[in-house]
C-alpha cells in the first residue's frame, strides 16, 4: 500500500499525476456530525502508480492536490462524482477540470441509471469488490492496511472503467453526449448551498403562498444556523418542524412552546427569539413577490399522451442503449405533451435526434407504436401507409 502522510511527498506524486493523461479520484469523508463533509482521505490513480493521501495528517498541505485538480491538461476522472467535487469545492473553491464521472458514462452506454461503482466494476473486470472497509470510521487513526488497500482498489479498477466507457463513447460517437452533465457537475452554482435558497429543498410542502412566505424565512435561519456552527441541518431543527412554523406561524414564545413538534424550552432561547423574528419576516412578505407554487403534478387532458410518451422512452432507450433518465425526465414529457416547443432538454441537441423528434411525429400522428413478438415497435408513416 501507498498513503501519502506529507506535503512534499503529495507534491512529488502530484507532480507526477499531472504529467499522465487521465487520474482516476475517490474520496473517503464523513459528515454524519458536520454540516460540511470532513474530508478523510483521497485516492489518486494513474496507468503507472495509485495513492491514498491521509488528508488528516498532521501539517499537511492539500494545495498541489488542489493544482492537480485545477491542471487542465489531465483529465480527472470520478465515478459518481457529485459529493466528491462539493467536498473539492468546500475546500478550495474550484471544479475539477476536465472532468470525466464513469456513472454518467455508463447511463450513455446503456448500463442502465445510475449503476453503483461496485456493480461496474463487476461488469467490466469481472471482479468483486471487498466491501468490508465500506462503512469504517475514516477519521480515526491510524488507518489500517485493510482501509488502505480498500481505498486504493477504488481508484484502480476506475482506470479500467474509464478506458473502457471511454473507447465504447469513441466508436458509437457519444462522446459529446456527455458535455450537458458534465456542464452541470462543473458549475459551482450545484455545490453553492446559500441560505436564500434553502427552502427549495422543501418547496413541494406548503401549498399557501402565507406558508411558503414564512418557509422561504425560517429555512434560510436554518441554513445559516447549521452552517455557521458546522452541524447537521437536523441539528438545528428537523424540516417537520420547519413545515410545523410555516403552517402555524406562531407569533410568541407562548405559542411556539404549544406546538407539538418544538424543542421544549427552546422558545426562551437565543434561537427561539430568532425564528420568531424570521416569522414576522416571512408574514411581512409582499405574496405578489414569492415564487411560483408548485402543485401537484397534473396531466390535464394529456395524460394518455404522456403515458404514450413514456412507452416511447423506455423504446427509444432499449434500442439505443442509452439509460431513459439521462434521455428525458417525466417532466420533459409531461411538457412535450402540452407544447410541441417545450424548453426541455429532450427537444435540444441528441436527445431531439434520439428521442424528441420521434416523441413529436407520436404526437401528430406520424408515427405508432405496436407489439411485435413482445416487443414495442415503431411504425412510421410514408405516403399513408404505415412503415416499421
Amino acid at each position: 500500500m501507498t498513503l501519502i502522510a506529507s506535503t512534499q511527498e503529495l507534491r512529488d506524486v502530484c507532480q507526477r499525476l499531472a504529467r499522465q493523461p487521465f487520474v482516476t479520484v475517490d474520496t473517503e469523508f464523513l459528515r454524519e456530525t458536520t454540516f460540511w463533509p470532513k474530508l478523510c482521505v483521497v485516492q489518486l490513480a494513474s496507468t503507472e502508480e495509485a495513492v491514498a493521501v491521509d488528508a488528516l495528517a498532521e501539517g499537511l498541505d492539500l494545495s498541489p492536490l488542489f493544482e492537480l485538480m485545477a491542471n487542465e491538461a489531465t483529465v480527472k476522472v470520478f465515478h459518481a462524482a457529485r459529493q466528491d467535487l462539493e467536498i473539492i469545492w468546500n475546500l478550495a473553491k474550484l471544479i475539477p477540470t476536465p472532468l470525466f464521472d464513469t456513472q454518467v458514462a455508463a447511463m450513455v452506454c446503456g448500463f442502465g441509471d445510475q449503476i453503483s461503482y461496485g456493480d461496474l466494476v463487476q461488469t467490466v473486470t469481472r471482479v468483486s469488490l471487498d466491501k468490508s472497509s465500506r462503512f469504517t470510521d475514516w477519521s480515526r487513526r491510524p488507518l489500517s492496511p485493510a482501509q488502505v488497500d480498500y481505498a486504493i482498489a477504488d481508484v484502480t479498477y476506475l482506470r479500467d472503467i474509464y478506458l473502457y466507457l471511454r473507447r465504447k463513447l469513441e466508436t458509437s460517437s457519444r462522446l459529446a453526449w456527455l458535455s450537458d452533465e458534465m456542464a452541470l457537475l462543473s458549475s459551482p452554482s450545484t455545490y453553492e448551498q446559500a441560505p436564500e435558497t434553502a427552502w427549495e429543498r422543501l418547496r413541494n410542502r406548503v401549498r399557501k403562498p402565507r406558508d411558503l412566505a414564512i418557509l422561504m424565512e425560517i429555512a434560510a435561519w436554518r441554513e445559516a444556523e447549521a452552517q455557521g456552527r458546522d452541524i447537521p441541518r437536523s441539528r438545528v431543527l428537523k424540516d417537520d418542524i420547519l413545515i410545523e412554523l410555516s403552517l402555524a406561524a406562531p407569533r410568541s414564545a407562548d405559542h411556539l412552546a404549544n406546538l407539538r413538534a418544538f424543542p421544549r424550552g427552546m422558545e426562551r432561547t437565543k434561537a427561539g427569539i430568532e425564528i420568531l423574528a424570521a416569522i414576522e419576516r416571512g408574514l411581512a412578505r409582499d405574496p405578489k413577490s414569492l415564487p411560483k407554487i408548485e402543485r401537484e403534478r397534473r396531466t390535464g387532458g394529456n395524460g394518455a399522451t404522456v403515458e404514450l410518451l413514456k412507452v416511447l422512452l423506455r423504446q427509444v432507450s432499449e434500442s439505443h442503449g442509452v439509460a431513459s433518465k439521462l434521455i428525458a425526465t417525466v417532466d420533459d414529457l409531461e411538457a412535450i405533451a402540452a407544447d410541441d416547443e417545450a424548453d426541455v432538454p429532450a427537444l435540444s441537441g441528441w436527445r431531439r435526434e434520439l428521442f424528441g423528434a420521434r416523441a413529436l411525429e407520436l404526437k401528430s400522428g406520424r408515427l405508432a407504436l405496436t407489439v411485435e413478438k413482445g416487443k414495442v415497435v415503431l411504425l412510421e408513416w410514408q405516403d399513408g401507409d404505415p412503415t416499421p
